[in-house]
């Protein structure tokens, strides 16, 4: 039988040191750029302040509602992302070439974003009520096509964010049938996928290109300034606040480039304090889905972790240069309201979950 309990006060420990810690970065990394565009140094941390206070307010009101209470609204909050999703296509505003925010009077933010929290819903709910029927290749091929749409939408101007939705129903879908041949085929098959559709559009190649040899580009100087500030941390770092890359080396440092800063700054040690932090945000999570009360609370919580796993996979992987750039940020700790407002929404989620146990 259930037990009602606390909230998981280990989580909750862990997402307030990262979150005052991606403040405190994000105040060092992001300072000379506020000044020199807008005379503000804190202009980037004020912003992200802000958006920090409503997550936190979002995270503590969702951890104290039930669960359960979400599972109506699936479906129309996936519909609802579909909608904002597409309506970026039709009148969303661009930022440094990329289509991906809706303005609403002074506010803007990015629909991508609330995407990946619906489809983990949906996926969560979909995948639970369907328990006593038989899973298999019917459950994965039905779960993949109720995330193709979305995929689609937001892969046409956020090819990132895609991947990441779409790694999340693939975790889910193996999470609830966890056989192993049918993810040999559809893994053949989102290779395949992945290759037609980075053919389709110049721009893509051309990053595979600079991802393989980035001096021979133009477009190449942020990866080579990124592995600079990296090199030249070494064990301890040059101090926080001390970074040379920063000062306008490293373009837009403040998003997805903020860990090479970390690197420069607070040296190997520093960052693998970021990645030992996160490694026991998954753990935990890990941990609330085993013990969770039912199947949509255990499929909530592996969306979540499989959500902050990529996601901090993907954008080490492209600061070392192990993949090509993608424009994936850092979770809690590279600069954007939106992102920060949702992850702490879905850390509110875990926690709910959390409050319950076998």
């Amino acid at each position: 039988m259930p037990v009602r309990k606390n909230t998981d006060y280990t989580l909750q420990i862990i997402v307030v040191i990262l979150v005052v810690l991606g403040l405190v970065t994000l105040y060092s990394t992001s300072a000379y750029n506020g000044k020199v565009r807008f005379l503000d140094s804190a202009y980037y941390f004020k912003k992200q302040l802000f958006a920090t206070a409503l997550g936190l307010a979002a995270m503590v009101l969702v951890s104290r509602m039930d669960y359960h209470f979400f599972a109506r609204f699936a479906v129309w909050g996936y519909v609802i992302s579909l909608a904002l999703s597409g309506a970026v296509l039709l009148v969303g505003d661009s930022y440094n070439g990329s289509k991906r925010w809706l303005s609403i009077g002074p506010l803007s933010f990015q629909p991508s974003e609330f995407a990946k929290p619906a489809v983990i819903l949906l996926l969560a709910y979909v995948i639970s009520r369907r328990r006593r029927k038989k899973g298999g290749m019917l459950l994965l091929v039905l779960v993949i096509a109720m995330v193709l749409p979305i995929v689609a939408l937001v892969g046409t101007n956020n090819l990132s964010t895609a991947i990441i939705i779409l790694g999340i129903a693939v975790i889910l879908a193996f999470v609830s049938d966890p056989g192993y041949l049918q993810f040999i085929w559809i893994g053949l098959a989102g290779v395949g996928f992945i290759g037609i559709f980075l053919s389709m559009e110049q721009y893509r190649l051309e990053r595979l290109a600079i991802w393989r040899n980035p001096e021979a580009y133009e477009k190449g100087f942020q990866t080579i300034q990124g592995l600079y500030a990296i090199g030249s941390g070494g064990l301890f770092g040059r101090g926080l606040g001390q970074s040379l890359q920063k000062l306008g080396f490293v373009p837009e440092a403040q998003n997805d480039m903020i860990f090479s800063i970390i690197c420069e700054e607070l040296g190997l040690t520093g960052a693998l304090i970021f990645m030992l932090l996160f490694l026991l945000m998954l753990w935990r999570f890990m941990v609330i889905a085993t013990h969770a009360p039912d199947l949509f609370g255990a499929l909530i919580c592996v969306g979540i972790m499989g959500h902050i796993a990529i996601q901090v996979i993907l954008n080490i992987a492209v600061v070392t240069n192990t993949i090509p750039n993608t424009g994936i940020t850092l979770p809690f700790i590279s600069y954007g309201g939106t992102s920060v407002l949702f992850l702490l929404a879905e850390m509110g989620l875990a926690l709910s979950v959390s409050r319950w146990q076998k």
